[in-house]
């Protein structure tokens, strides 16, 4: 006779084989992180995706943080002329005497004196404010326009480990100045159709820097962000990633919660503001990915 009880159907129910993240891929084992090699040299990471509100400010603000936990000096270089970044870690764009501007255009400044401290140990801030937005055409007929960035940020490599630029909303030039500048490339995309459309002209562009510009430059991976596990609609978009870019894709995904836009008001990252909150466990664990990709950083 065949036990149809509940306890009997539960007991005969086993779970096999590794747990599944949201990206429908077995959850990788990630290391505790190793203390920075100090190699003198920063990895340059640029953060970008030309659409707007996808959470490039966001992730470059909570991942820099999270980085410092592992011991890391970082940089977050805001390059978008909106300031988003600068206002997110208590910088009021409209009070700055100088910014990156004036660096782009002029050589009579010093980096370091622009340099801001941030309010946490380890991270610094290179502000921008709306001035950064005339840049873009004043660049035009300077003699290496693409490598401006690159110049800039020479400067200061010895200093840190890891060096963020959050980039604008955009592919202009100052979008190919960050990816002239930088090691990699990450691409965060919120879990949404029209941001999706957007990939393909992305990639265009990046290939188009390394053919040109950067030849070293590489994606380091795809970010989903704003993912709501309980919209079909959601997890659709995540999986369509996954299929087209595999392994290109992080396993961490960085779930919708009122508390990053709670952070941007206190002018904190959310690994201070919430220390634990799913918010900030997400980005400790990006923070962890990145540095399995890059074992040298």
């Amino acid at each position: 006779m065949i036990d149809t009880s509940t306890d009997a159907l539960f007991e005969s129910i086993e779970i096999d084989g590794p747990e599944l993240g949201p990206t429908g891929r077995p959850l990788p084992d990630l290391p505790e992180p190793q203390p920075p090699q100090g190699t003198g040299r920063a990895l340059i990471i640029a953060m970008c995706n030309q659409k707007g509100g996808v959470g490039k400010t966001t992730t470059t603000i909570n991942l820099g943080a999270a980085l410092t936990e592992t011991g890391r000096r970082v940089l977050l270089v805001d390059f978008d002329p909106q300031g988003s970044l600068s206002v997110g870690l208590g910088v009021n764009p409209h009070t700055l005497d100088t910014s990156i501007y004036n660096l782009l255009l002029a050589r009579d400044h010093d980096v370091h004196d622009i340099i801001a401290p941030s309010v946490v140990d380890g991270l610094d801030i290179l502000p921008a404010n709306i001035d950064l937005s005339a840049a873009e055409v004043q660049l035009v007929s300077e003699v290496a326009r693409e490598q401006t960035l690159k110049r800039v940020l020479t400067a200061v490599r010895g200093d840190y480990d890891i060096i963020l630029i959050d980039c604008a909303p955009s592919l202009g030039l100052l979008t190919v100045n960050a990816l002239t500048a930088a090691d990699k490339v990450i691409m965060p995309l919120e879990c949404e159709f029209f941001a999706l459309r957007g990939l393909a002209l992305l990639n265009d562009t990046i290939g188009k820097v390394q053919d040109r510009l950067n030849p070293e430059l590489e994606i380091l991976g795809i970010l989903g962000t704003m993912y709501d596990a309980r919209t079909l609609h959601s997890r659709e978009v995540l999986e369509r990633v996954v299929q087209a870019f595999g392994d290109k894709v992080f396993h961490t995904v960085i779930r919708r919660t009122i508390k990053f836009p709670e952070t941007t008001v206190a002018g904190e990252p959310i690994t201070t503001y919430a220390s634990s909150s799913p918010g900030a466990e997400a980005y400790r664990m990006l923070a962890r990915e990145v540095l399995q990709r890059c074992p040298g950083a």
